[in-house]
């Protein structure tokens, strides 16, 4: 089939694993200490971005051990934390499902390795995180580029056919965003995905008004791994890089956020943690609801002053 045809949408290898919504983090057994999530009960935000009321919650985390200190001690040297950066697919929400089986349909479905599908670990090896301009040289090496993008084009189209039904926040997300908007934190979403796609994902995420600044990786000069991006979002939102840290899921992301100067919490979504801490990442987490993350963000907090501001 030509790239530039019309391609059928297959829906049924196209439905990934439903993924987990967001609770409460359990307390652990030993020396608790209370980190309050919200400041009032108007944090929220619904689907479509408008405020709903919601209740507050407390996070209770153990106390942090010394080797965890010093595991984290680029990030504890922010305090007092003043912004965090946070890229959208596989950080805010477990996208990468959806976009594996948008390409593994696709893909098989202009022939591409014989008409083999793909597996995920060539996925995860070979083209998430990446954008698309560099995707369509490394998949089609021999193809005009303009049908290549085309191919592009045609994936992301089904990826938003699919996102709706699909797509939830990362355990805790919203939680830890009343925790900032509760503490005045400057923030902005970066990412190399088209900016239809990052409008939608933060729409269905309810968070669309909680970003006042959304970068996009391919609008800028250089994309990610580069760090322009990043360097972009601090520009915009007057933050320094050495009061900000970033959440990011691939080993190109991290590497942008440490090329700009801003440590990085590499979450464990779908890559392996051993290829977020070779590219940089200061931190590990599996969630937002992870215990050594809410233990760094006791450290490096506000103090409630500048929270009130």
């Amino acid at each position: 089939m030509p790239l530039g045809g019309r391609i059928q949408f297959g829906p049924a290898c196209c439905r990934p694993p439903s993924l987990a919504a967001a609770s409460p983090l359990s307390s652990p057994a030993t020396s608790p200490r209370s980190i309050s999530i919200s400041t009032s009960n108007s944090c929220g935000f619904s689907r479509r971005g408008a405020r709903k009321k919601r209740r507050c919650i407390s996070w209770t985390v153990s106390a942090a051990t010394p080797a965890d200190m010093a595991t984290n001690s680029a990030l504890t040297k922010l305090a007092p934390l003043e912004a965090i950066l946070f890229d959208i697919d596989g950080t805010l929400c477990d996208s990468d499902p959806i976009h594996f089986c948008a390409f593994r349909d696709l893909l098989q479905q202009v022939g591409f390795n014989d008409g083999v599908p793909i597996t995920e670990e060539f996925y995860s090896a070979t083209i998430s995180g990446g954008h698309n301009d560099d995707l369509a040289r490394a998949l089609f090496p021999d193809m005009d580029h303009q049908k290549a993008m085309q191919f592009m084009d045609d994936k992301e189209a089904l990826f938003r056919k699919l996102a709706p039904g699909q797509l939830k926040a990362l355990d805790g997300l919203h939680e830890l965003c009343g925790w900032i908007e509760g503490r005045n934190l400057k923030r902005a979403a970066v990412t190399n995905a088209p900016r239809a796609n990052a409008e939608l994902m933060l729409s269905l995420l309810g968070l669309t008004d909680f970003f006042p600044v959304l970068v996009i990786g391919p609008e800028c000069d250089r994309a990610k791994p580069f760090p322009d991006p990043y360097l972009k979002a601090l520009q915009l939102i007057d933050a320094s890089p050495e009061h900000t840290f970033i959440f990011e899921d691939s080993a190109s992301g991290v590497r942008a956020g440490v090329a700009a100067g801003v440590p990085v919490v590499g979450l464990t979504t779908r890559n392996p943690g051993k290829v977020l801490k070779d590219a940089g990442a200061s931190l590990l987490a599996k969630d937002f609801q992870d215990p050594a993350l809410l233990s760094v963000l006791q450290e490096i907090e506000p103090a409630a002053a500048n929270a009130q501001g």
